[in-house]
């Protein structure tokens, strides 16, 4: 993953294309930051590839995030830029699950846990995220997977 972020980077100083470059180098300033933490705890490799699917997700949050506020505060050009930045992210993250995909991974998740009520969401949610970490968004799958166990109850 390090690898992919490091080749992409070098390549958008090759073609000169200042978005993504600046784009990968805020990837790079959260990953120095993440890394610098993990050897703080006694990690000294830095963070693992799921972290880094972990980082991207919330960059890509929260530039979601920040391009609503900007259409909302009709600001079109700052929400333009901040989806460019989200695409250029995206583009490290496996593909993502479709809606019927989720669907049937969290009905596998609720089934491999033995969930049974909203009590045990947390177990299915870490389920999920230790098996399909980048691949969905979690927010979205934390709704569905509260409706699936509301269902059974």
């Amino acid at each position: 993953m390090r690898e992919n972020i490091a080749a992409a980077m070098k390549q958008a100083l090759k073609d000169k294309d200042q978005a993504a470059l600046g784009t990968m180098r805020l990837i790079m300033a959260a990953l120095k930051d993440r890394d610098i933490a993990a050897r703080g705890n006694g990690n000294s490799e830095g963070i693992s590839d799921d972290d880094i699917l972990g980082l991207l997700q919330t960059m890509i949050k929260q530039r979601t995030e920040s391009a609503k506020m900007y259409r909302d505060g009709d600001r079109p050009e700052l929400a333009d830029a901040e989806e460019a930045e989200i695409a250029i992210i995206k583009g490290f993250l496996p593909t993502q699950l479709d809606d019927a995909e989720m669907q049937a991974a969290i009905s596998a998740a609720i089934n491999e846990t033995g969930a049974s009520s909203v009590k045990d969401m947390g177990q299915v949610m870490g389920y999920l995220k230790g098996n399909y970490a980048g691949q969905m968004d979690f927010s979205a799958a934390s709704q569905a997977v509260k409706t699936a166990l509301m269902a059974k109850d």
